[in-house]
């Protein structure tokens, strides 16, 4: 949907045709105080008509240049809010895995959003300086065609030189941002693991790594100096040779008494302000790189969100979670499946196996924090795809290992949990010591990883959901206070589905049943004390158990 135009582009709308029309008119009313002081047209009208000239023309001026930016502030927050708005209803379901990646993301939010955001005004800007000269054009036509025509010499080269300049630009605007882009993503991706890196002493291998594409920036941007400063010398020559050809043609006509002298003064700003047409490489670069900040928000844009569902849960259902035919692909490899699974309402199901198996990517499926290349995931027998949003909000509840908080204050954060759910996630006893208990703004939180699952915990607890996914929801705590919150999610979510990304052989062996996974097939579904007699299965555990200790 178009954004309705604010009272700042309204100003620049405005400012700037009239700035255009006061700077066309400025040489007719210069000709007339100049005719009038050499005293071929006396009276004080012409002066007067000069100084509202130039008054109206400062006040455009004024008004554009302090409308420009704000327009741009004002587009670059609207479209930035969009594509935010846009990300949050993809969703994590998968609709951009072969998309950019999350650097890439933020440098088009941050960057080539700010650069689509300066588009009406660059545009604007380029409009009104070919407007003026074309204007100037027809008047130095009104004072003489010889004027026209000698102007209109450069007017072919002109229009070349500027078509190629934009031919050039725009791929190199585009591959910039792109570099751009990959450098910060790359940036993205130590600034997460930084701690390892400096475990392993690898600082210098990373910075290696990460700015690899410094080269592939700088060339972009030679490249578009390099057309810069080709195009701006071959303009400053042709505006040269086009003032010259214009202001001997108007000496011509002066010295056989075709013009007045003023026309003469009238002459030479208008050759100088239809030149400004062949001048305009700043203003050419700022639609260029708008137009490549904009194709690249298109870009994202362009992605649709998968249309919602509409179906509701069948009333008294037990949380039945059934995976038929499952298969999830990353490219062309298989990360998990095919895989058919069919978890029994009201039972806890432990998900074990190696680093990479797949346990993670099974307890997204239900839901749909990642959605299956093929086959389907159905709760209670209907499909979850087909679920409304709200719907499928309160059929699953997860907490994860790094919970994210939402909202203003704890409070807003805990979604609806209380007292009750605090202390059964043994999160109770924190929370009073913070400064200002539940209402403590989350930016002023300083809180450990356990500390932090705690709360992912209650407020986890506070959702009537059917199936609840607890994916290394509790690896931050300690064996007595993990002992504790299994005890108390046992008695909280009794008669409810439960997965359970298991790395303990404790946590498994408290499971109804144990969902074995090895390198994304199901290996086994069975009770733990039944799998105990394969090494293979104690080996899965040792190592996850190994994983968790080290991470």
């Amino acid at each position: 949907m178009p954004r309705r135009p604010t009272g700042w582009t309204l100003a620049l709308g405005i400012a700037l045709p009239v700035e255009a029309a006061t700077t066309l008119a400025l040489p007719a009313a210069l000709a007339a105080a100049v005719d009038a002081a050499l005293g071929h047209r006396p009276g004080p009208g012409a002066f007067v008509r000069l100084a509202l000239v130039l008054g109206v023309a400062a006040a455009a001026n004024a008004t554009a240049a302090a409308a420009g930016p704000a327009c741009s502030a004002e587009a670059t927050a609207a479209l930035r809010g969009r594509l935010v708005r846009h990300l949050l209803a993809l969703g994590p379901g998968g609709r951009l895995r072969h998309g950019p990646p999350p650097g890439d993301l933020a440098a088009r939010l941050l960057g080539s959003a700010g650069d689509a955001g300066g588009r009406l005004p660059a545009v604007l800007g380029a409009a009104t300086a070919l407007l003026t000269s074309a204007g100037a054009i027809v008047g130095l036509g009104l004072l003489s065609p010889w004027l026209a025509l000698a102007f209109f010499a450069g007017v072919v080269p002109g229009v070349v030189l500027i078509r190629l300049f934009l031919r050039e630009a725009g791929p190199v605007f585009a591959r910039y941002q792109e570099v751009q882009a990959d450098l910060a993503a790359r940036l993205s991706g130590a600034l997460t693991g930084l701690r390892s890196i400096h475990a392993a002493g690898a600082e210098q291998r990373e910075a290696t790594r990460v700015l690899a594409p410094l080269p592939g920036l700088s060339a972009a941007g030679h490249a578009l100096w390099a057309a810069q400063r080709r195009t701006a010398w071959q303009a400053t020559l042709l505006i040269a040779v086009v003032e010259v050809a214009v202001l001997a043609t108007a000496g011509t006509l002066l010295a056989d008494s075709a013009l007045a002298p003023g026309a003469l003064a009238a002459a030479a700003g208008w050759a100088a302000l239809g030149a400004g047409l062949f001048e305009q490489v700043e203003a050419l670069v700022a639609v260029a790189h708008a137009r490549a900040g904009q194709t690249r928000a298109d870009e994202l844009l362009a992605v649709r969100p998968a249309e919602p569902g509409r179906a509701a849960l069948p009333v008294g259902g037990y949380g039945e979670v059934v995976l038929r035919g499952v298969v999830v692909r990353d490219g062309d490899r298989v990360l998990l499946g095919p895989l058919d699974l069919t978890i029994p309402g009201g039972r806890t199901v432990a998900l074990v196996g190696r680093s990479g198996s797949g346990k993670s990517l099974l307890a997204a499926l239900p839901g749909r924090l990642r959605d299956p290349d093929e086959g389907a995931v159905l709760i209670d027998g209907v499909p979850v795809d087909a679920l409304a949003p709200s719907e499928l909000r309160h059929a699953v509840g997860y907490a994860f290992a790094r919970p994210a908080l939402v909202g203003r204050t704890v409070r807003d954060a805990l979604a609806g949990a209380g007292p009750a759910e605090a202390a059964a996630a043994r999160a109770d006893g924190f929370l009073q010591r913070l400064p200002r208990g539940w209402d403590t703004p989350l930016d002023e939180l300083r809180l450990s990883g356990g500390e932090l699952q705690r709360l992912g915990l209650a407020r986890l607890l506070a959702q009537p959901a059917r199936v609840v996914v607890l994916d290394d929801a509790t690896s931050g705590l300690d064996l007595a206070t993990e002992y504790q919150v299994s005890e108390a999610l046992d008695r909280a979510t009794l008669g409810r589905t439960r997965l359970v990304v298991a790395h303990r052989a404790g946590v498994a062996a408290r499971a109804d049943l144990v969902a074995w996974l090895d390198a994304g097939r199901l290996r086994a579904l069975a009770p733990h004390t039944a799998l105990l007699a394969d090494p293979d299965y104690r080996a899965a555990l040792s190592d996850t158990a190994l994983q968790t200790a080290s991470a």
